[in-house]
């Protein structure tokens, strides 16, 4: 298996070279044909899915996973709506960055470039699939994807669609390709083949970055990973906390952008975890609560039925991917920023304030991807920052940080043009 994927990079490596020399409305018009393609063929891509799902339940899946694995019409039709979104986006191929003339005679620009192929691994986002897939297109790029074992089959019909919409589209089809084959070792392989690949991206848990990190040969960015907090101040506006509380925690439970871990300051704690703890009830969240905290809700509670527990030292740094929320009561805003970058994956973190001089001191300390002040942390997400559908939110910081969008799916290079010019 190991040759036939070598040939699968050398078919994404042609058609790479391809891709690279298309116009916009080349690019455009394949992005329009998939997301009609995907529409027409949706029976084939739920079926394909259904199947996923049910032998995933037959092993055990948690609900959390099984969300993010499912597809419904509804959200076929919301993935087809963000490739057409990712069409009228501008494409930064070609963009010039610098451009000058200097003393020595060269006329020097700057451009934005496709990378080439771009391999992308991911568990349990079939809608990954589609993501990767146009972000590539749209920036020239040629893909290689590896799903996860568990969304096989929905994987292989969805590249199956693209690869056809290609193809009617007057592109080469091999410019989308999953490796669709469940041998473990067949990503291994996939992190050396630096010939053919440019860069890696894998979404997933830390075990998948971890592995990606140590057997690449290819350059890797990593995220996607994300224990979130909210730290809630002396000041904040307590009704209009809540709000964006539970928006953060229950929108979407299973995503790398919800909140984990709520961090309070002691002044507005035995007002705001009430009402924190009756909102969030109403979703049926877990609260895992530290010893003081724990004691102001049972203060609190009365009658009503709120499902609180002690925190354990693991509760802390643990991203749930569920209806569970950590909370802890501290001082002031300094053990917050500890706390966060103790236990902080750098990824999406936030502030409710009224204070600016607060606010400010959390923008510069915490070193997250994404940093957000009186707003919920779920808006880490290439379509709510305006980029489109994303690959991946890195929480690196060479390359790309944060969602990655067109942009960070290009490189540069350097064009210099002279009157026939030797170097003195």
């Amino acid at each position: 298996m190991a040759v036939q994927l070598e040939a699968i990079a050398q078919q994404a490596r042609v058609a790479a070279r391809q891709l690279a020399c298309l116009s916009r409305a080349e690019k455009d018009a394949a992005l329009y044909a998939i997301a009609d393609q995907l529409i027409a063929e949706q029976d084939a891509i739920l079926a394909a899915n259904a199947a996923d799902l049910e032998l995933a339940r037959a092993n055990g899946t948690s609900d959390a996973l099984l969300d993010r694995m499912l597809l419904t019409p509804a959200r076929l039709q919301a993935i087809a709506y963000d490739v057409r979104n990712v069409a009228e986006l501008e494409d930064p191929v070609g963009e010039i960055l610098e451009d000058r003339h200097l003393p020595n005679g060269l006329h020097l620009r700057r451009q934005r470039t496709p990378l080439g192929v771009v391999g992308i691994i991911y568990e349990a986002r079939p809608n990954v699939t589609v993501d990767a897939a146009v972000l590539c297109l749209k920036t020239g790029n040629a893909a290689l994807l590896r799903g996860g074992s568990d969304i096989q089959q929905s994987c292989a019909a969805i590249t199956a669609t693209i690869s056809r919409a290609l193809q009617q589209a007057g592109l080469p089809g091999d410019a989308v390709q999953s490796i669709t084959d469940p041998d473990r070792e067949l990503v291994r392989a996939l992190l050396r083949l630096d010939q053919y690949v440019d860069m890696i991206v894998p979404r997933g848990g830390a075990g998948l970055h971890r592995f990606c990190r140590e057997n690449a040969t290819i350059p890797v960015i990593t995220g996607g990973l994300g224990v979130c907090h909210i730290y809630v101040d002396a000041t904040a506006d307590i009704e209009r906390s809540v709000p964006i509380i539970v928006n953060a925690k229950v929108q979407r439970p299973s995503v790398c952008n919800a909140l984990d871990t709520l961090l309070v300051q002691r002044a507005i704690a035995p007002v705001l975890l009430p009402a924190v703890a009756a909102a969030l009830s109403e979703h049926g969240v877990e609260l895992r609560a530290d010893a003081e905290a724990l004691a102001m809700l049972a203060d609190s509670q009365g009658d009503a039925s709120w499902h609180v527990m002690p925190a354990s030292a693991s509760d802390f740094g643990t991203e749930f991917m569920a209806l569970i929320l950590s909370i802890r009561v501290l001082d002031g805003l300094e053990e917050a920023i500890e706390h966060i970058a103790t236990y902080s994956t750098n990824h999406s973190d936030a502030i409710l304030t009224t204070d600016r001089a607060a606010a400010d001191a959390f923008i510069q300390q915490v070193d997250s991807s994404a940093v957000f002040v009186n707003a919920s942390t779920r808006f880490n997400d290439g379509g709510q920052f305006g980029l489109g559908a994303e690959i991946a939110v890195s929480t690196q910081k060479l390359h790309a940080r944060g969602p990655m969008g067109l942009r960070e799916l290009t490189s540069s290079k350097w064009i210099a043009e002279g009157d026939w010019l030797i170097r003195a």
